[in-house]
Formats: structure tokens, C-alpha cells, sequence
């Protein structure tokens, strides 16, 4: 399978890398973009500078482009994209994707995925919720993308919170895992 992962501006965006260095170690194609608010973020909550943090080794088997990089393949239904994930999704990603704005790659490759009939979810990251932001969601969510927010479950365990939202993702992806107990 090929996927995308696009890492938005949302607070808690290091959860997108978390879930691309677990997407890495896949057998899957992975291609990833991170947008600007994205690489703020990363450095106000965390401390990572996104272009020294990529160069890692565990990301070596993705593929990632520029946010403003237009012409990139993910911007091309040709290209074959079979999932596409926003881990987090911004208020802002959301109300884009929503209004069919395709002024980035990671905008355009949501309205690729639309337009295809291709898996799109996304990870609203945000509270409280605004009735604009829940109407978006809901008109979206009629529209077949999977609205995934980042939420918690008790019986995970809270040592496993990050696996438990990152293997919902996968879940939703379509990408098998073992990363959270099961409701038994």
C-alpha cells in the first residue's frame, strides 16, 4: 500500500512523527509531507528542528516533499496514493480540505484523495470544538473520509497512550498492527 502522511500545524504533531517512524518500519510506501505550522509547532512544543529530526535513520525509508512543492507526485491522482492521513489535522488543514483549497501539496493531496475515492482520514487535533469545525467534520465524514481525532481510551493503560492513538490510525488506514490492547 502507499500512504501519505501529512503532519499539520495542530498542537501534539510529534504524534505524526511517532506514527511515520512506525509506518517506516513497514512493509508499506510511505511518503510524507510536513507543512510549515507543522515545523513551528514540532520547535515550540518540543524542541525538534523538523529537517535535523527527518535525517534520522528510522526515517530513511520515506519519501518526503516540500508543502509548497505543488508539482510533487502526491499531488497527481495518477500517482497512486492509496491512503492519505493528516496526524494531526489543524482547524486550519480541516477548514481547507473542507473548502476544497488546494494551496499546498498536503491540501491538494487531501482533494486528490477526495476526488479518487481514495482513504483520507483525519486527525483533528483540536478542543473545544466549534460548531463550524463539527459541521466540516460531519459534511466530510458524509463524504467517506474517516475522522480519527487523537483521543484516549482507558483501557489501553495510560503507558500506551501514544500506541493507542497511533494504532486507531493505523486501524483506520487500513495498516495492520499490534501497538494497543484490544477490547477483549
Amino acid at each position: 500500500m502507499k500512504i501519505l502522511v501529512c503532519v499539520s500545524g495542530a498542537s501534539f504533531c510529534e504524534i505524526g512523527l511517532d506514527l511515520l517512524k512506525f509506518l517506516a518500519s513497514s512493509p508499506h510506501e510511505i511518503h510524507a509531507v510536513l507543512t510549515q505550522g507543522a515545523r513551528r509547532v514540532l520547535r515550540a512544543e518540543s524542541g525538534i528542528d523538523a529537517d535535523e529530526a527527518l535525517k534520522s535513520a528510522e526515517f530513511r525509508s520515506v519519501k518526503f516533499y516540500p508543502d509548497t512543492d505543488l508539482g510533487a507526485p502526491p499531488a497527481s491522482g495518477s500517482f497512486g496514493i492509496d491512503a492519505t492521513i493528516f496526524a494531526p489535522c489543524s482547524i486550519g488543514s480541516l477548514a481547507k480540505i473542507y473548502g476544497g483549497l488546494c494551496d499546498s501539496l498536503s491540501t491538494r493531496a487531501a482533494a486528490v484523495a477526495l476526488k479518487e475515492h481514495k482513504r483520507l482520514v483525519l486527525g483533528v487535533r483540536e478542543m473545544p470544538l466549534s460548531a463550524i469545525s463539527l459541521r466540516q467534520m460531519s459534511e466530510l465524514a458524509a463524504l467517506g473520509v474517516i475522522i480519527a481525532p487523537p483521543v484516549i481510551a482507558g483501557y489501553c493503560g495510560v503507558q500506551n497512550l501514544k500506541n493507542f492513538i497511533i494504532g486507531k490510525w493505523c486501524d483506520a488506514l487500513g495498516v495492520q498492527n499490534e501497538l494497543f490492547k484490544r477490547w477483549q
